[in-house]
């Protein structure tokens, strides 16, 4: 419990500087803006490494152990970040051309630019959930697997730069993974129960926070990958 406590404090304190000086803030969003792939970097190695570290406080009640790997865990994050950005941009201006090939003709490109709150539109949610829907469908499973396959790297050579450095056999890596979990609760249950209506949201929200709100949900699939470690075991 004090550990839990100091772990939240610590991550308050980190957060303030955001909520309570309009100069960080405003920072912030400059080189959001400007350098939007570095950014999307930086989130998802702070955020979604952070969601791997409370993933090990559920699997194991300890936020640290030896051989975790936070700093080769966290370049893979900035790495899948930048991925996860060109994946927002690409389908962000690829998939509403699915709904015009069908017929629903809407300036896309006018509602994807706002929030929902500022378009108040159903043709918005419908471009939303096509955009997160065809992300998931094709996207997602390979990011999955990759990050699985990088993590069980980053495990099996003791969470070292050093031993992440080394040359490994993907094809290896994915014989020893357990597809069940992969196949039936990562893919067939968190994606379309979680993902696609969280991704959903994402696209509804304004353009320069959705990667923030993804590197967010980054923490959530911290405890979604405890949840499928936890029901590996059993």
């Amino acid at each position: 419990m004090k550990r839990d406590i100091i772990f939240i404090v610590c991550v308050a304190v980190f957060l303030s500087p955001f909520i309570f000086i309009p100069q960080v803030m405003e920072g912030y969003m400059w080189f959001n803006s400007h350098h939007p792939f570095a950014m999307a970097a930086l989130k998802f190695a702070i955020l979604a490494t952070l969601g791997e570290v409370i993933g090990l406080r559920i699997r194991t009640g300890t936020y640290y152990k030896p051989g975790f790997g936070i700093l080769p865990r966290a370049i893979v994050w900035a790495f899948l970040g930048i991925c996860i950005k060109a994946a927002f941009v690409i389908f962000a201006k690829g998939a509403p051309g699915i709904l015009t090939t069908l017929g629903v003709n809407q300036n896309w490109n006018l509602l994807l630019g706002n929030s929902i709150f500022e378009t108040r539109s159903w043709w918005h949610v419908l471009a939303a959930f096509t955009i997160s829907a065809t992300m998931n469908i094709f996207f997602a499973p390979v990011f999955m697997t990759f990050h699985k396959i990088t993590d069980t790297h980053i495990e099996q050579t003791g969470g070292t730069i050093r031993g992440f450095l080394t040359p490994f056999n993907p094809g290896i890596i994915l014989k020893s993974i357990n597809w069940d979990i992969q196949w039936n609760f990562v893919f067939l249950k968190t994606i379309p129960l979680f993902w696609i209506p969280a991704h959903t949201i994402t696209f509804m929200l304004p353009p320069q926070h959705r990667i923030l709100f993804a590197a967010i949900l980054g923490v959530v699939l911290g405890v979604i990958l405890s949840i499928a470690s936890l029901k590996g075991k059993q």
